[in-house]
């Protein structure tokens, strides 16, 4: 006969699933793939509002960045990376480290307030950065840039913050096309992807950013709709990010939905599960 187990040893056999499974999905996301949502139109067309992604952890090493960031507004919780491995911080160094490649699409933690974004890496220490009439400077050399067709979305509230799209063809009405100028950007290294254009900015027309040591300069592809290192910290932009601020790269959408809820099937673009990010 076989023998039952007692309620109390059912109980803790249970908590110890449940606790073994919590430690494995934290190292999980803590060592090898952060799930990271797109919250805005700064990486269009390249990444849209609302796709989902896993970030590389290993692609770069590890730093106390690595370390998971948990935030739940409505329960008050508010737990940052820097309180988990905030005393490994300070040095710009990451254990088992690599260089990130100019193109990559890379999530890191804003220098100042610790949050996550998600941008393009175009210049590394020692590169001279510079915009002139739109158009990116590298070392004194102008990128390549392809015209492409048109960039045209629906002007509809878009995820679950209901941004609306800006669009370059004027004032359009919900419902109505948006259409952004698109070319593609070649960078020295041969990397090629899509950016967009929507007005003249006054990040069109910039001096010369010279990327300090142990330092990266990022740009979002959706140019004038991009807070990025173009813009001092000082003034609410990211500025030049410290190597031990990268979490990881972007190497493929996962999940895309339109809508402001993912159950919202309707709303899926199934044609972006999946799809490799140039």
């Amino acid at each position: 006969m076989t023998e039952q187990k007692s309620f109390g040893a059912t109980l803790w056999d249970n908590v110890k699933t449940v606790v073994s499974a919590l430690i494995i999905a934290g190292l999980f996301r803590s060592l090898l793939f952060q799930p990271f949502w797109i919250p805005s139109g700064s990486m269009k067309d390249t990444l849209l509002i609302g796709d989902f992604l896993f970030v590389n952890k290993m692609a770069y090493g590890y730093s106390y960045a690595s370390c998971p960031s948990i935030r739940i507004p409505r329960l008050g919780i508010d737990i940052d990376a820097e309180d988990f491995c905030g005393f490994t911080k300070g040095e710009n160094k990451r254990l088992w480290g690599a260089e990130p490649e100019i193109g990559d699409v890379v999530v890191f933690r804003h220098p100042v307030t610790g949050r996550d974004f998600i941008k393009r890496l175009v210049g590394r220490e020692g590169d001279e950065i510079q915009f002139k009439d739109g158009v990116m400077y590298i070392n004194g050399t102008a990128v390549e840039l392809a015209e492409a067709p048109k960039f045209v979305e629906e002007y509809a509230p878009q995820g679950r913050f209901g941004n609306k799209p800006a669009c370059e063809n004027g004032t359009v009405g919900f419902g109505a096309m948006c259409e952004k100028s698109k070319q593609i950007e070649t960078l020295p290294n041969g990397h090629s992807h899509a950016i967009l254009n929507i007005r003249n900015s006054r990040a069109d027309n910039t001096g010369i950013y010279a990327v300090p040591d142990g330092h990266y300069f990022f740009v979002g592809d959706n140019r004038d709709n991009s807070t990025d290192s173009r813009f001092p910290q000082t003034a609410g932009g990211v500025g030049f990010v410290p190597y031990e601020d990268l979490i990881g790269r972007a190497d493929r959408v996962v999940f895309s939905s339109a809508g402001s809820r993912m159950l919202f099937f309707w709303t899926w673009r199934s044609d972006r599960f999946f799809k490799a990010i140039d």
